[in-house]
């Protein structure tokens, strides 16, 4: 297929429908309605991490530290902190803190939760980013030390997602029944969920950093996004975070919505399951990189907000290598490469990938895929269930599969060591060399020394094609005009800071 009929292929596929003319916004503002993309997989902040878990339980919980507007690490249930020696650091725990059902926050309840993410029994699919500390105490009146293995670069930037847990609460609750009914120190309380319908929260009234600005907020999973677009132009909801760069197009028409966007650190790629399958033979993916026409994607589909990016890091990250080179776009060479692996018509190719993402895209890809020969045959789950195949075993997590990931932490040890180490569950490669350079970067504080190190992975994992990255993503938002928000390139999704301007 020429890239002009490819072109106007995907032209049609991006077509999106009229949609419905806007309504004047809810007069009474103390109701704030949230569309996300899908119910929630998990209200433990301890166990996924996925957008719309995240939107929801970030809001009832705090962090031992966080991020302000302008990206800087700030302290947040730690006032402050010191480093004792290089593998020891000192938080100061703030003593003015509660819980939603008013009892104190204490140095044992962060040491607790500590432990227990990283505790390899409860298998969190976010321990590789904390499984470089080796011990939390309490040390002081108001006093936590925190010990890692090495000296660690990407503490600090990995304890932004460290949510603080009630520990008597849980262990009184268990963790299964702990995640139905969640309770932090956060700005909102969950006052209940109706699975695949909506969340209730309150603002916590008593909340220690003052008044949350919406008394009540209602978060309905909308797996349509004409819907959630349609209920953000009518009034029925005020704000959704959207995909379509043709639906933020189009809103720019409406006078009541606006379109809230940013680039991100996340990277969309399509992973290639280098351990079984078709794709263990490096020149199937080679030949999966060299059929992607990344520029015709940016272009037609995208329309300019995503920038390609070569390697499984965007600028936003450090560690970013810019000198990675791209694969090149190159169908003949692509069928070359796989009739020399021995790939037929009948070599089937599972392509794994989820209703919450761009299908669009997902469909341009599998059709770049079958037009130099890889019969990828898209298998569709929520996203739950993609999460937990993207964890399992190699033989359970699809040979392709369309991936957006963030470590939420801005660096390359989030992303790199999760994806790419063998010892971590979501990586389906294996190699080395790269294990021990991804090893090397998280064990020295040298700033040089890590780029160094991840220079020599991500020129590892390109040789080997372990992934074909797309795009710098963005995130974008359709609100009320309204609705005073930033969007930022961690994409975090805080009601606290929110505003309602009339």
């Amino acid at each position: 297929m020429t890239r002009t009929s490819l072109r106007s292929k995907m032209a049609i596929i991006s077509l999106t429908a009229a949609m419905a003319l806007a309504l004047p916004a809810r007069a009474d503002q103390k109701l704030f309605v949230v569309d996300l993309a899908s119910d929630p997989a998990s209200l433990d902040p301890q166990v996924q991490w996925d957008p719309d878990s995240y939107a929801v339980y970030r809001n009832i919980f705090d962090n031992l530290v966080t991020r302000d507007a302008s990206g800087k690490i700030v302290g947040q249930v730690a006032s402050a902190w010191h480093y004792k020696s290089p593998t020891e650091i000192v938080f100061t725990i703030r003593s003015d803190i509660h819980f939603q059902d008013g009892s104190a926050l204490t140095p044992e309840d962060v040491v607790y939760s500590v432990k227990r993410i990283t505790n390899p029994a409860f298998k969190s699919p976010q321990l590789s980013q904390f499984d470089q500390i080796t011990g939390a105490e309490v040390s002081g009146p108001n006093e936590v030390t925190l010990s890692t293995k090495t000296p660690y670069p990407v503490l600090l930037a990995q304890l932004v997602k460290l949510s603080i847990v009630p520990k008597a609460y849980v262990e009184k609750l268990g963790d299964t029944a702990f995640n139905q009914a969640p309770m932090g120190s956060g700005p909102y309380r969950l006052v209940s969920r109706t699975r695949g319908v909506k969340m209730v929260l309150a603002a916590n009234e008593g909340y220690w950093r003052g008044k949350p600005p919406f008394p009540a907020v209602e978060m309905h999973p909308v797996p349509q996004e004409s819907t959630r677009i349609a209920d953000v132009r009518t009034g029925k909801a005020d704000i959704t975070r959207i995909l379509s760069t043709d639906d933020a197009d189009a809103l720019h028409t409406d006078s009541q919505v606006k379109v809230l966007w940013t680039p991100t650190e996340r990277v969309t790629m399509l992973t290639l399951n280098a351990l079984t399958g078709p794709m263990q033979d490096v020149r199937v993916r080679e030949a999966a990189a060299m059929a992607i026409d990344r520029k015709t994607l940016v272009e037609a589909l995208l329309r300019g907000y995503a920038k390609p990016v070569n390697e499984p890091l965007t600028p936003a990250s450090v560690g970013f290598d810019p000198n990675i080179a791209d694969y090149g776009y190159n169908p003949d060479r692509a069928r070359a490469l796989l009739k020399e692996a021995g790939v037929t018509p009948q070599t089937k190719f599972e392509f794994l990938t989820s209703p919450v993402f761009d299908q669009r895209v997902v469909q341009a890809l599998e059709q770049m895929l079958g037009d130099v020969g890889i019969n990828a045959k898209i298998v569709t789950v929520d996203i739950a269930t993609y999460l937990k195949l993207r964890q399992a075993s190699p033989q359970e997590a699809g040979d392709v599969s369309y991936f957006r990931w963030s470590c939420g932490c801005q660096d390359a040890d989030g992303t790199l060591f999760p994806l790419f180490h063998s010892s971590s569950q979501w990586a389906k490669y294996k190699n080395a060399d790269v294990d021990a350079a991804l090893s090397a970067a998280r064990a020295t504080l040298e700033p040089q020394q890590r780029l160094a190190e991840y220079a020599k992975a991500l020129e590892l994992i390109h040789k080997d094609v372990a992934v074909v990255p797309l795009f710098q993503d963005v995130v974008m938002f359709a609100a009320r005009k309204q609705v005073q928000f930033q969007p930022t390139a961690d994409e975090s999704f805080f009601l606290f800071p929110m505003r309602w301007k009339p």
